[in-house]
C-alpha cells in the first residue's frame, strides 16, 4: 500500500486501506504499508471523533476529523485497536519529524486527487471540506479548489466581515466573486471569501469551517441548506453528519450555536485519542 493521504478522516485512502487491509486479514494475505509525509504534519489534531452510527466511506473508524497520522501508523493503530489483525508491516519514512509540513520534506507536491493541487489546497482542506455538505461552493470548478467559499445568494463583503469578527487565527479573509466551471452553482457567479493562509502553524482550519458555515446561515437563512443523500455510497445519512462524523454541528448551525458551543466536547474527544494511538507513533 503506498498513498499519498492528506491527514483529514474525510479523504477516502486511508479507508481503502483499511479495507484492503480487512480482505488481506481473511485470506491470509501480508501486507505492507510504505508510509509518507502527512503534508499538515502529525503534531495537531483537530475537531470531532467520528461517533457510531455515521460510519460511511468517509469515515469507517472513530478518526478525529484532523488525525494528526501517517497512514502507517494509522494502519498500526487499526490492525491492533480496531481489531483488523492481519499480517502488517510499515515501512517508515526516513528522516521524518512530527512537526515537519510539506516544504520541510525538500520533496516536489504531486497531487494526489484533482481537487488538492497544492500544499495551500491541503492545509484548508480538513475545515473546507465540510463546505461539500451544504449548498455553498467549495470552489470546486476553479482553480483554488477549497480556498474560494461561496454562493450566488450571499454578499461577498457582509459574508467576509460577518466572518472576520470571529478573529480567527492564523488566516486572513478577502471578499471575491467567482463562476465555477462545473459542479455546484457551475455557470453562476458566486460571492464568497477567499482564505488566504497568514500562519499554518496557528491556523484552525475546522474552527474556521464552523465559523464560515454558522456566517452563510445567519446571513441567508432562507437561501443557505444542507445538502441531502446520496453521497459517497451512503443513502440516508445527511452529507454535513457523515463529514463531521455526528450531527451536532448541523444542529449547532440550524439552532444559531456559537462556534465554541458547537466545538465543545472536541478537546476531550482529543485527548482520548491521543492516548489511543500513543504507542503507535513512528516518528519524534
Amino acid at each position: 500500500i503506498d498513498l499519498q493521504d492528506v491527514g483529514v478522516r474525510v479523504y477516502t485512502f486511508v479507508w481503502t486501506m483499511a479495507l484492503a487491509m480487512e480482505a488481506c486479514a481473511e485470506a491470509g494475505v501480508r501486507v505492507v504499508v510504505l508510509d509518507r509525509p502527512n503534508p499538515i504534519a502529525c503534531d495537531r489534531r483537530e475537531g470531532p471523533v467520528l461517533h457510531a452510527g455515521f460510519e460511511s466511506f468517509v469515515g469507517l473508524h472513530p478518526v478525529p476529523l484532523r488525525h494528526g497520522l501517517t497512514c502507517g501508523e494509522l494502519a498500526l493503530w487499526l490492525n491492533d485497536v480496531r481489531g483488523i489483525a492481519c499480517e502488517l508491516e510499515v515501512i517508515p519514512c526516513e528522516g521524518l519529524r512530527r512537526r515537519m509540513r510539506w516544504h520541510h520534506t525538500g520533496l516536489p507536491w504531486v497531487m494526489p486527487s484533482p481537487n488538492l493541487p497544492t500544499v495551500e489546497s491541503c492545509d484548508v482542506y480538513p475545515g473546507m471540506v465540510l463546505v461539500e455538505g451544504t449548498n455553498l461552493s467549495e470552489g470546486r470548478g476553479t482553480t483554488r479548489p477549497f480556498e474560494l467559499i461561496g454562493a450566488p445568494y450571499l454578499d461577498a463583503h457582509a459574508f467576509t466581515e460577518r466572518i472576520n469578527e470571529h478573529g480567527l487565527p492564523g488566516v486572513r479573509f478577502r471578499p471575491c466573486h467567482f463562476e465555477p466551471t462545473f459542479q455546484k452553482h457551475a455557470g453562476t457567479m458566486c460571492g464568497g471569501t477567499q482564505l488566504h493562509i497568514s500562519d499554518a502553524e496557528t491556523f484552525e482550519p475546522i474552527r474556521t469551517a464552523v465559523a464560515l458555515l454558522s456566517a452563510a446561515k445567519q446571513l441567508a437563512p432562507a437561501a443557505f441548506a444542507w445538502t441531502t443523500p446520496p453521497y459517497e455510497y451512503e443513502e440516508v445519512l445527511p452529507p454535513i453528519d457523515m463529514l463531521w462524523g455526528h450531527d451536532g454541528l448541523r444542529s449547532g448551525v440550524d439552532t444559531g450555536a456559537t462556534v465554541d458551543e458547537i466545538m465543545r466536547g472536541v478537546d476531550t474527544e482529543l485527548t482520548d485519542f491521543g492516548d489511543s494511538v500513543a504507542r503507535f507513533l513512528l516518528y519524534e
